[in-house]
């Protein structure tokens, strides 16, 4: 399976993806990456933070973008260059976050694709905004 090729994208074209972030979700991703920061993981230290309680780490969030490159828009295929990501707000156990990837410039000569990229949560409240560089897959040759 390939995702879609330069000559099948443009500008406006969007796909989302959204889930509920779990305490398990929290627990793996410190676990994969090695991020033990006490803010995601010790509930009576994050209680004296200015959060409050845990908060999700911001990578975890923008990894949703990364499904949605690989994924959706454009698929299978895509090699991510680029993000670059500004983080506005937390995100906490049983927020529903969902990523939006939409196609802001096609570059047919270099084979890149510019997407705006950005995470909601339930609320409609931006908690992450930013924009990625991508390669799509290349037609197979016949």
């Amino acid at each position: 399976m390939i995702g879609k090729t330069i000559d099948q994208l443009s500008v406006g074209q969007a796909a989302e993806f959204a889930k509920t972030i779990s305490e398990s979700d929290i627990y793996l991703y410190a676990g994969i990456t090695g991020d033990f920061n006490p803010a995601h993981i010790n509930e009576a230290y994050a209680q004296k933070t200015f959060f409050k309680t845990r908060i999700a780490h911001g990578m975890l969030t923008a990894g949703f973008i990364s499904a949605i490159l690989a994924n959706q828009l454009p698929g299978p295929g895509t090699i991510y260059m680029k993000q670059e990501l500004s983080f506005l707000a937390p995100v906490r156990i049983g927020d529903t976050i969902t990523a939006r990837a939409e196609i802001i410039e096609v570059i047919a000569e270099k084979n890149r694709v510019r997407i705006k990229t950005t995470c909601s949560n339930q609320e409609g409240k931006t908690v992450l905004d930013g924009e990625a560089l991508v390669s799509p897959p290349k037609p197979p040759k016949a």
